[in-house]
């Protein structure tokens, strides 16, 4: 009885008593209903359907019987079967002033009743309580984690979107309080393991990391760490794909020189991948998420299973201020919108599922918690409000890139040369470019372009502009390179391995490479006209 009380709970100790009984044992409510059964009602192979009894009338009218009569237990025999109740001790008075509001055991048995059966209910009546006060307790303890779970990723979801003063707010009631500036680490558990590798992640920093299990993919944690706190890296994605270093060439410690914690958990959990991001403001957290991600592709394929991504510009930092208004002028449909109904949503609420979208696909269910319909009319809604088609990946990447500008604050974008002293550039009366083939020419934006697609030649190159003029559809791409889809998974693969960033998995890279390949043929066009 105590081994089963330990190991089977509830549960198994109701299996063992309907087992002895040769009959049915459950929990009763003061109600008359039942709370939890184990076992069938009791019959034999002679039984007649009409000698089968009614299990839960049966409790109830047992249950209304003994609540009358203000009984300690009760036994009522219904010709071929016997009924027995017994109320539950209270969790700290076995002697519960309220018998009436116990919770009851009940068993139905056959006759006669088993001998020495009425003693063996008596006494497993205390283990069975503090089984379900156990239970009771341990099921609090899950709501308060999935609260607590559900407001970190509110949390992050706020820092995503940008609202940063509004996520500084809800995470003022949680612990740690958010850092600033930060990294971005991105932990890809193996099986299901995340709740553990959450607690390593825990202990490893001391509790300064803010800890979220992501709400997109299962198996991944999202720590945003002190910036401060970690090494510099023992391996970087470098722009030139090669593995970075600290300043001196060595990797630089934290504060106290000790390993740092994306380090720490990729070294005590077996199969565990993580990647990093830059140093970044808390207000660029979907910056520095992106950043962890696409290192996190190059991760999984690196003995060490753990990788920092390099220095390597944002093209919101290039754009200048005409891309800026660029962008502007490309949102502003999207910005000022008014809903016409009440529930309907609001610019804000469009702009965070045209994010989430971009960056997840149709992940995005799970990120924003809408249905799929819900986020198929917003998408529509959004494409008719900026007159874009978002089937297109063309149209995807100017999206992307106009959101990122807006998500980055003015003076960071960098001017143009000659541009400093806020003078308009020459055919422009305002500095701002027509179209985005205009702010893709700028020199800028051309140095940006060839940081991105210098270590992609030959084979890879074509590849890789296959697979975005098919749309990023690997069936597609297959069939036009005239291979296998698993052969173009392996050849996406490996260009993930070479260009340091995430391709096949959301976020993926796509956007950025597209505008790089629409930058240099725009400006291979400009040169020849």
């Amino acid at each position: 009885m105590q081994r089963l009380a330990r190991n089977g709970g509830t549960a198994g100790l109701l299996r063992w008593l309907a087992g002895r009984a040769d009959g049915w044992a459950g929990i009763a409510g003061s109600d008359g209903t039942v709370l939890s059964a184990s076992g069938a009602a009791p019959s034999g192979p002679l039984t007649a359907p009409d000698d089968v009894p009614d299990v839960p009338r049966l409790v109830a009218e047992g249950v209304r019987a003994l609540t009358e009569r203000g009984a300690l237990a009760y036994s009522h025999d219904t010709g071929a079967h016997t009924v027995l109740l017994f109320p539950l001790p209270g969790p700290h008075d076995p002697h519960v002033e309220d018998r009436g509001a116990a919770p009851l055991l009940a068993v139905v048995t056959p006759r006669p009743v088993a001998a020495g059966l009425a003693t063996l209910l008596a006494d497993v009546l205390m283990p069975l309580s503090l089984c379900r006060e156990a239970e009771a307790v341990e099921r609090k303890r899950r709501r308060v984690d999935l609260a607590e779970s559900r407001g970190r990723e509110a949390v992050l979801h706020l820092l995503m979107t940008g609202q940063l003063s509004i996520a500084q707010q809800v995470a003022g009631a949680l612990r740690p309080r958010l850092p600033d500036p930060v990294r971005v680490c991105v932990v890809e558990c193996p099986g299901d393991s995340r709740d553990e590798v959450a607690r390593v992640c825990a202990e490893a920093d001391g509790g300064r990391s803010w800890i979220v299990r992501c709400p997109v993919y299962a198996r991944h944690l999202i720590l945003v760490m002190p910036a401060e706190g970690g090494r510099e890296g023992r391996r970087e994605t470098a722009p030139d794909g090669g593995p970075g270093s600290g300043p001196s060439g060595a990797p630089s410690g934290g504060p106290d020189g000790g390993t740092s914690t994306d380090e720490a958990v990729a070294a005590l959990v077996d199969r565990c991948v993580v990647g990093v991001s830059e140093r970044v403001p808390l207000a660029d957290t979907a910056t520095g998420y992106r950043q962890a991600f696409h290192a996190l592709a190059v991760a999984r394929e690196v003995p060490g299973r753990h990788v920092r991504f390099g220095a390597a510009p944002e093209p919101a930092l290039v754009v200048g201020p005409a891309g800026r208004q660029w962008a502007e002028a490309l949102l502003t449909p999207l910005l000022t919108h008014v809903p016409r109904r009440a529930q309907d949503p609001g610019s804000q609420e469009l702009a965070a599922t045209a994010a989430s979208w971009l960056a997840f696909s149709s992940h995005a269910t799970d990120h924003l918690k809408v249905h799929r319909n819900t986020l198929a009319a917003r998408l529509r809604l959004i494409g008719e409000l900026l007159g874009l088609d978002l089937h297109r990946l063309a149209d995807q990447a100017a999206l992307d890139l106009a959101l990122r500008i807006r998500a980055t604050p003015a003076p960071v974008c960098t001017p143009e040369a000659g541009q400093r002293d806020g003078g308009a550039a020459p055919g422009h009366a305002n500095g701002a470019a027509h179209d985005l083939d205009e702010v893709l020419r700028r020199p800028a934006v051309q140095e940006w372009a060839l940081r991105q697609l210098a270590p992609v030649t030959g084979a890879a190159e074509e590849t890789l502009r296959t697979w975005l003029r098919c749309e990023g559809r690997l069936g597609t791409t297959a069939a036009e390179l005239g291979i296998s889809v698993p052969g173009a998974r392996k050849r996406l693969t490996r260009l993930e391995t070479v260009l340091q960033r995430s391709l096949l998995r959301p976020p993926s890279a796509r956007y950025d490479l597209w505008l790089a390949l629409r930058a240099r043929a725009s400006a291979a066009a400009e040169a020849t006209s």
